[in-house]
This record gives structure tokens, C-alpha cells and sequence, in this order.
């Protein structure tokens, strides 16, 4: 019987602010953080699981030590009574009463369990020998099922109900499978968008993009009307007609200037505006929405839990939402808002950007086309092109589509040396000093 051992925690920062990626009107200088788990056993073959919980920089530390602070509801468990019952792991970490307090289901304690949940999940895949989009695709539905917290769900989403949905897309699982290994899925790029590129920047990114093969592309707004005019008619040059162009204003705005700002940039054929106003906001979002129509409104990377997103639904708040792996409290509470989105008949569009996210989210949203809505074409998953090289398994773009990802677990295991180089502060990228090097490769300065 093999238990849990460790937590290690460590506190990975990406400078990405020298360049301005990731830059937007509410974030202007991020830098690109994981706070990055593994979860250890006492199994004689090595088995482990790996997590992150995205952040910008400041505050990464306040996150690994929550995820640290989660070791006594861990350590000494049962490896095989947690991976076999999913569900009652993650009702064990959000129950905790004292821990609770900070939240509940909210904020940074709940991106940590959501961190180790993850973590739990990647050495449950692995153990099966299976991506993670696969080893969900795989169950039943009601396996699926009891991995899910229904609790303030139930006035619009039952476990019956649930049920219904996954055994309505039971039949031509495998067919939808076999296509996605062939097709893979749509990815649409916020790459060529971020607030503090140049002009010529955004406009060749944007070419390219084309070039690529993406079918969408997103630009960051807010913070000037005037330059968001000129940038968005930049960019609808630079693409053309035939190529969708969302914007995201990572919630710049009030209610009524989102109304008017949007009313302004409607002219460029806007697929949707994302996050126009605080994403706690269920009825403000709805009067945008009502404000701007026919221009589509969208939410969700900074929705905290699955009761927001129910909430979102109910009040007919927006017309498609982003899902986030790294927010919510795990794949457990993204699969029952992926149920919810499927009982509302909202399409789903994962938010990745950010370092990890791309190859956490493909697998949620894999999962979902095979097991859940059977539908990939008329939505896609968020795609940013900078640091997935720092990851043992990245995600892989051919021709404006993810590849379906083919290694067991949740990919998202980094390189040793990219953790050990980018540790903050001690790392050589921060410090530009060597920092000791622990026993399993990893530097000493784990938080945890």
C-alpha cells in the first residue's frame, strides 16, 4: 500500500514583463508565475503527480505556501482509496472547516486545493497510462458523476440530469476520438494582442497568425478608446474579412462605459468582448450584454467557483464562457461547470493565457468535445506561443489546431532546469547565482 509522502512546492517566475507579454489594461507588467506542486509517494516505481496554480509574479509565494498549507489533509492518505474515488479527495480539501473560513470555495485557497486536486488527477492519468483528456473520456458517466460536487448546484443542474447529458453522448465516443486524434481541436490566438506591443508588432503577429492557420484572434482593450479604434481596425486589415477578432478588456470597466466603449468598437465585427466588468458581477454582465447586442459577451478566467458560473448561466449574463484549469478548485468543479455550460446550451471557449494553462486546458476541453458536448467546431481553446518549452510534455499547434496530447498524465510536468533556473528569488534568471541543487535535481529553495 503505497501513501503520500510530500507536497513540494516551488515558487517559478517567468520575467516576461521585459518584453510586455501578457500585458493588458488591468495587468500592464506581468510576470508569467507558477506555482508548481509535486505531489510524492512512497510507490516503488516513482509515481507522482504534478500541479500549478498561475499567477503574474507577486503573490507566488502567498500561493505555494496555501498549497503547502493543504500537507496535513495529504500526507500519510492511501495513493489508491485517493485516485480511486476522485470526488470524495476533493470534497475532503474544500471541507476543511478551518481553511474554509479564508474563502469559502474562493480566492487563493481555493486556487491551491484546485492546484492539488489537479495534481491528483495527472498521477491518477498516469497510473493508467493515459492523457488526462483520455482517462476522463474513459470513464463512465457515473464515474464522472461522483467525481462532482453538486452542493448549490442542484436548483439547475442535477446529478440525474448530469447523467442524462453524459449517457446522451455515450454513443459516437469513439468516432469522436478517432477525430480529434485526426483533426485535433481549434485554437484561436491572443498572441499577437497584448496591450503593450507596437503597432507594427500587433499587425505582423497578427499576418502571421493568419498565416498560421488560426481562424480567430483576440486583442487586449481598455484602456484608450481611441487607441483600441485604431488597433482594432489595424488588426481587421491586417486579417481580413473571413477571420474572427475578439477583445478583452480584463474587466477595465463600469457597466456603462463597457456599453459605450463597446457600442464604438462594434464596427470592426467584435466575436466576442471578454470580461468587460468585475467577474463577480452576474447582473452587471447581463446588462452589457442586453446593451451591446448583437455583439457577444463572454466571462470566466477570473469566475471563482462553479456557483459564479451557475449564476452567469441562469441570468442569461453571457453568451459563451472561458473555463481556467488553474482557478477553480480542480477538474472536478471544471467538470461540472463544463456540465453546466452543456445543460445551457453556452459554448466553451478555455482561457490559456498564461504559462501552463495551454496544456492544462487542452485536456478539459478534449474531454469535453468526447464525453460531454460533442462539439469542437463551433468553439476553441485559447492559445499564447511563449514558454512551453519549460514543459516535459508541451502542447503542439499544427495549422491553428491543438494536437490531442499523447503522453500519460495532465502535461503538466516542467523541466527540472527550467524550475531550477527560473526559482524565485534564488534562481540564476532572478539572482544570477547558482542555487544549490537538492537530491531529486530540484533547487533547495522549494517553499515547501
Amino acid at each position: 500500500m503505497s501513501r503520500f509522502t510530500a507536497i513540494d512546492t516551488y515558487d517559478v517566475r517567468f520575467p516576461t514583463s521585459r518584453e510586455l507579454d501578457g500585458s493588458d489594461a488591468m495587468n500592464p507588467d506581468p510576470d508569467y508565475s507558477a506555482a508548481y506542486l509535486i505531489l510524492r509517494t512512497d510507490d516503488p516505481d516513482g509515481l507522482a503527480g504534478h500541479g500549478l496554480v498561475f499567477t503574474i509574479g507577486r503573490g507566488n509565494d502567498v500561493q505555494t505556501a496555501a498549497i503547502s498549507a493543504l500537507s496535513h489533509l495529504v500526507l500519510g492518505r492511501d495513493v489508491d482509496a485517493v485516485l480511486d474515488d476522485l470526488g470524495a479527495f476533493a470534497r475532503s480539501l474544500t471541507d476543511d472547516s478551518q481553511l474554509r473560513w479564508l474563502g469559502p470555495e474562493k480566492g487563493v485557497m481555493h486556487m491551491a486545493i484546485g492546484g492539488v486536486i489537479n495534481a491528483a488527477w495527472d498521477m491518477a492519468a498516469r497510473r493508467a497510462g493515459k492523457p488526462l483528456w483520455r482517462f476522463i473520456a474513459d470513464m463512465t458517466p457515473e464515474q464522472l458523476v461522483r467525481t462532482i460536487d453538486f452542493r448549490y448546484l442542484s436548483d439547475a443542474l442535477t446529478p440525474e440530469q448530469a447523467l442524462e447529458l453524459l449517457r446522451a453522448a455515450e454513443p459516437g465516443k469513439a468516432q469522436r476520438v478517432a477525430a480529434l486524434l485526426q483533426e485535433g481541436y481549434p485554437a484561436y490566438t491572443t498572441s499577437p494582442g497584448w496591450l503593450g506591443y507596437s503597432d507594427e508588432k500587433l499587425t505582423r503577429l497578427a499576418r502571421e497568425a493568419v498565416a498560421e492557420g488560426f481562424r480567430t484572434i483576440k486583442l487586449k482593450v481598455g484602456l484608450s478608446v481611441e487607441d483600441d479604434i485604431r488597433r482594432c481596425g489595424l488588426a481587421r486589415e491586417a486579417i481580413g474579412p473571413d477571420v474572427a477578432m475578439a477583445v478583452d478588456a480584463n474587466q477595465r470597466w463600469d457597466v456603462g462605459p463597457a456599453i459605450a466603449w463597446m457600442k464604438q468598437l462594434a464596427q470592426f465585427d467584435i466575436a466576442w468582448i471578454e470580461e468587460p466588468t468585475s467577474p463577480d458581477d452576474v447582473l452587471g454582465h447581463a446588462a452589457i450584454r442586453r446593451g451591446i447586442a448583437p455583439v457577444p459577451v463572454s466571462t470566466g478566467e477570473h469566475t471563482q467557483n462553479r456557483v459564479v458560473f451557475k449564476q452567469l448561466l441562469q441570468a442569461q449574463a453571457v453568451d459563451l464562457i472561458q473555463i481556467d484549469a488553474a482557478r477553480v478548485g480542480g477538474v472536478n468543479e471544471n467538470l461540472a461547470i463544463l456540465l453546466l455550460a452543456a445543460k445551457f446550451g453556452v459554448r466553451v471557449f478555455p482561457h490559456a493565457g498564461g504559462v501552463g494553462l495551454c496544456e492544462l486546458v487542452q485536456h478539459l476541453a478534449m474531454a469535453d468535445f468526447v464525453a460531454i458536448s460533442g462539439s469542437k467546431e463551433d468553439r476553441a481553446i485559447e492559445f499564447v506561443d511563449h514558454l512551453h518549452e519549460h514543459f516535459v510534455d508541451p502542447v503542439r499547434i499544427r495549422h491553428g489546431r491543438y494536437l490531442a496530447p499523447e503522453q500519460p498524465g495532465f502535461s503538466a510536468e516542467m523541466h527540472v532546469d527550467s524550475v531550477r533556473q527560473h526559482l524565485y528569488p534564488a534562481g540564476p534568471v532572478w539572482s544570477g547565482e547558482v542555487p544549490a541543487v537538492a537530491s531529486d535535481g530540484l533547487s533547495a529553495q522549494a517553499a515547501g
